[in-house]
């Protein structure tokens, strides 16, 4: 096993002051039905109402802030299908620099158009037959650009951390944790708080059928790669989990499970008509888990991340409509 990079509870709580005033403290949603549902008394962290609608904007706001200002003022560049992006944009932003972005041509309309409306500079590319992370270093260093990589970074796992970190404040001991799966980072930075601070926690993460390498690569014990996964959950396809979340992984997390399309449309209506909240697919799978049975029969207290909100009136509404 490789080792795992420091990234510790006292990183997450560094974080957690960078964020704070900066980023939201986001709601935690309960509800009788739910929990008859499931079985259990569940908390659903509504990171859907986090700035840019998603999660991503802790971990691209602890990194970018910590830049030298040498190289805050050079700009960053990222590389995402959408709400990485928007958070990089929107990090940049705020601290007074540029960002350049790459994103596939067939990201979803609306996270693109957010993402230049927040200052960046879009450049697309074929997430199908070119290497985003090879295209963005290269974008990188010949504009002398800082890298911001959507989960294969520190400071961005521990800011996604504290998601978690605020969900324990707030609701106590969890028996168990459920977590949506892409790179790995906010299941990393979740695993890492929430075990620091409740160490019986069973931390269970969540991927789409299309997408499982996580799931692949824990089995095996090292690094696998899947074809570019094809799924409505584009926030989740994702090929090959992070070198650096995958460590952490491989100590943290006890399972993940896997949910299909049909059952994370099913998450987004329920999420909708009982919660009152829009997820983007990406968001919905913890929720689809659990929903699904892909838990068991879980009992006690469950915490569950709702990772995002980014998807257009006219999408949601063909996804439901299925």
């Amino acid at each position: 096993m490789s080792a795992a990079p420091s990234v510790s509870l006292s990183d997450v709580r560094d974080a957690a002051a960078r964020l704070a005033g900066v980023a939201h403290r986001t709601p935690v949603l309960t509800s009788r039905t739910l929990d008859a549902f499931v079985g259990a008394e569940v908390f659903v962290k509504c990171e859907n109402f986090q700035r840019v609608g998603a999660f991503k904007f802790r971990g691209a706001y602890n990194a970018v802030s910590r830049l030298p200002a040498d190289r805050l003022a050079r700009g960053v560049a990222a590389y995402s299908s959408g709400n990485h992006a928007q958070a990089t944009a929107l990090a940049a932003r705020e601290l007074g620099t540029t960002a350049v972005i790459l994103m596939p041509e067939d990201a979803p309309r609306a996270k693109r158009e957010a993402t230049a409306a927040y200052g960046a500079e879009v450049v697309t590319y074929d997430r199908y037959g070119q290497d985003r992370a090879a295209l963005a270093s290269a974008l990188a260093a010949e504009r002398g650009l800082t890298l911001i990589p959507p989960y294969d970074h520190p400071d961005v796992i521990a800011g996604q951390g504290t998601a978690a970190l605020e969900l324990c404040e707030e609701t106590g001991e969890l028996d168990a944790l459920v977590v949506p799966v892409g790179g790995g980072g906010l299941i990393a930075g979740s695993a890492v708080a929430t075990k620091a601070l409740h160490p019986g926690v069973r931390v269970v993460g969540v991927e789409p059928e299309a997408g499982d390498d996580t799931r692949r690569s824990l089995a095996r014990g090292e690094r696998v790669a899947v074809p570019v996964p094809r799924t409505i959950a584009d926030g989740q396809a994702v090929a090959t989990p992070g070198e650096l979340t995958f460590p952490l992984n491989q100590r943290l997390v006890d399972a993940v499970e896997l949910v299909d399309d049909d059952e994370i449309v099913a998450a987004m209506r329920f999420a909708f008509e009982r919660l009152k909240i829009v997820l983007e697919p990406s968001g919905a799978t913890g929720l689809a888990a659990l929903l699904a049975g892909r838990l068991g029969s879980p009992t006690g207290r469950i915490g569950v991340i709702a990772s995002g909100g980014n998807v257009d009136g006219a999408r949601f509404a063909e996804l439901l409509g299925r």
